[in-house]
C-alpha cells in the first residue's frame, strides 16, 4: 500500500530535506506540498529533484484538496495549529513536525483528533539520537533526584524553549519533580537568572549565534553529576528516517501521541 502524503513546509530547511527522502521511498508518494512562496510550481522543479512530480500550493486548504493518507507539519507555530485541525477535519492522520506549540494547543487537537478517529504523531524532534536521550534521561529520573534542562539554539530561533525542549522537560515532570535544595522563590539576588520551571525543572534557554540545535540535561546528586547532551548540526538529514517512520507508523494511532518513541520498540 502506498500511502498518500501532503507535506506543508516543503521547501523549507526540515521539510525540503523531507520531501528528498520520500522520492526516494517506494511505499510514500507526496501528492501534494505547501509552499506559499512557492505556489503554483512543481516541487520537484523548486528542489531539483524530478522524482517529485507534486504542485506547491498556497495553503493546507488547497492542498487537502487532494487525497491524502497522512499530512505532515513542518511549517510555522502561528500557522501549525490550523494547519493540523484542517487535516484532521479533512480525514487525514498527522505527523508535526513543528516546535512551538503550546500543552493548550495539544489538548484541542488530541480532541479532534479523538473524535474524528485519527492519530496525530507530534515530535519535537526526529532525530534517533534525540530519541535515544530522551528515553535515557527518563530512566536516570528515576533514580536521580534532582536535575535542570538547557535548551541550545541558533540566535534567531523565535520560540524559547525549542519544542525538543519543552517535551524533554514534560516527559521528565511526569516521571518526578525535579529536587530543588533551594526553591526558585527564595533565591536572593536575580530570581530569573534560575531559568523557568517547567515540567518540575528549571529549564534556561539559550540563543547565539554558533549553535543549531541542541539539549541537555544535568542530573546532580551528592558529589556526582551525569550529562545527557544532543547536538544537530547544519544539515536537516538526521530528521529524515525518524520523520519517514513517524509517516509510516501514524496510521496505527489515535488521538495524540508525544514523542517518536512512542511508535518504536525501545
Amino acid at each position: 500500500m502506498t500511502l498518500k502524503v501532503v507535506l506543508a513546509g516543503a521547501t523549507g530547511w526540515a521539510g525540503s530535506e523531507l520531501a528528498r527522502g520520500m522520492a526516494g521511498t517506494d511505499d510514500i508518494e507526496l501528492v501534494g506540498a505547501v509552499s506559499r512562496s512557492k505556489a503554483g510550481q512543481i516541487l520537484g522543479d523548486v528542489l531539483g529533484e524530478d522524482r517529485l512530480k507534486s504542485r506547491v500550493y498556497a495553503t493546507a486548504a488547497e492542498a487537502l484538496a487532494q487525497p491524502c493518507d497522512v499530512f505532515v507539519e513542518y511549517t510555522r507555530p502561528d500557522s501549525a495549529k490550523g494547519n493540523i485541525l484542517a487535516a484532521l477535519e479533512h480525514g487525514a492522520h498527522v505527523v508535526v513536525g513543528t516546535s512551538g506549540l503550546s500543552d493548550e494547543d495539544y489538548a484541542e487537537i488530541d480532541a479532534v483528533a479523538r473524535s474524528k478517529q485519527r492519530g496525530v504523531l507530534a515530535c519535537g524532534n526526529f532525530a534517533l539520537t534525540m530519541v535515544l536521550m530522551q528515553k535515557f534521561a527518563e530512566m536516570a529520573a528515576k533514580y536521580i533526584p534532582s536535575w535542570e534542562i538547557i535548551d541550545y539554539a541558533y540566535d534567531g530561533k523565535p520560540d524559547a524553549p525549542s519544542g525538543t525542549v519543552r517535551e524533554l522537560a514534560g516527559r521528565l515532570g511526569k516521571v518526578r519533580e525535579a529536587q530543588l535544595t533551594i526553591p526558585v522563590d527564595q533565591t536572593r539576588g536575580v530570581r530569573e537568572t534560575r531559568g523557568a520551571t517547567m515540567g518540575g525543572a528549571q529549564v534556561h534557554a539559550i540563543r547565539l549565534p554558533g549553535f543549531v540545535l541542541g539539549a541537555e540535561v544535568i542530573f546532580g546528586m551528592a558529589d556526582q553529576t551525569l550529562t545527557l547532551r544532543h547536538n544537530a548540526g547544519k544539515s536537516a538529514k538526521p530528521y529524515v528516517d525518524g520523520a519517514l517512520l513517524a509517516i509510516r507508523k501514524v496510521s496505527g494511532l489515535s488521538g495524540l501521541h508525544r514523542g517518536l518513541d512512542s511508535v518504536l520498540e525501545i
